[in-house]
């Protein structure tokens, strides 16, 4: 019995539980690699910071990401559609609240705050450093017009209010993200002087041209 007992004992985990620790693992240091993004900019990605990071040896961050490149695709994922969940629950929420007779000032807010958000501030190093770095731009272009497609997409499904319209709500969305973006980068400069927040209202009030046009 006692042999019998020590025999299972040692035996090795069930695959179910293995493959629900490699995955979390993964996750971890995908979150890892964000935090490094955001903190120390693409030159503080690395495979060795992440696995520091983490406390996983070198064997084990090869495993899940054999390159730096790999680590960086992962990241480019994972921060566009939590990016992109984020926004979706935010506005809905939101939405429920307010109701629909307020649906672009809702979604307006709600996208300012997803780009204030980790996941946005990561992809903006990302896309910063592609502009000098052809092997990232390589990997980095064509996913973000990838995602672009996939976030129209979600989009039109999620404002079917603008389904006899597409073109405009198109136009309304590239607005408010080109703008969203440019606000961003210059917050430090309008801060003090509330002209991000008169910008804001701004293209909330010419999307609402395009919407009720």
């Amino acid at each position: 019995m006692l042999s019998a007992m020590s025999a299972e004992h040692k035996a090795p985990p069930p695959a179910r539980w293995q493959q629900r620790k490699s995955a979390e693992t993964r996750r971890r240091l995908v979150a890892a690699g964000t935090d490094c993004l955001v903190q120390h900019g693409y030159s503080g990605l690395t495979t060795a910071a992440v696995a520091e990071r983490c406390a996983v040896s070198r064997g084990a961050m090869h495993h899940h990401f054999p390159t730096r490149l790999d680590l960086v695709a992962a990241v480019i994922e994972q921060v566009f559609y939590q990016r992109m969940r984020a926004f979706l629950e935010d506005y809905f929420a939101a939405l429920g609240d307010r109701g629909e007779n307020v649906l672009v000032e809702v979604a307006s807010e709600a996208h300012w705050r997803s780009v204030q958000s980790a996941e946005y501030a990561a992809y903006l190093e990302l896309a910063i450093a592609a502009r000098t770095d052809p092997e990232l731009e390589a990997l980095f272009g064509p996913a973000a017009r990838h995602y672009d497609d996939v976030w129209t997409r979600e989009m039109i499904e999620a404002f079917p209010q603008w389904e006899r319209h597409w073109e405009d709500f198109k136009l309304a969305s590239d607005l408010t993200q080109a703008a969203h973006m440019g606000l961003l980068l210059h917050k430090p400069v309008f801060a003090d002087e509330g002209r991000t927040d008169r910008v804001q209202r701004l293209v909330t009030q010419m999307v609402r041209q395009l919407y009720e046009s």
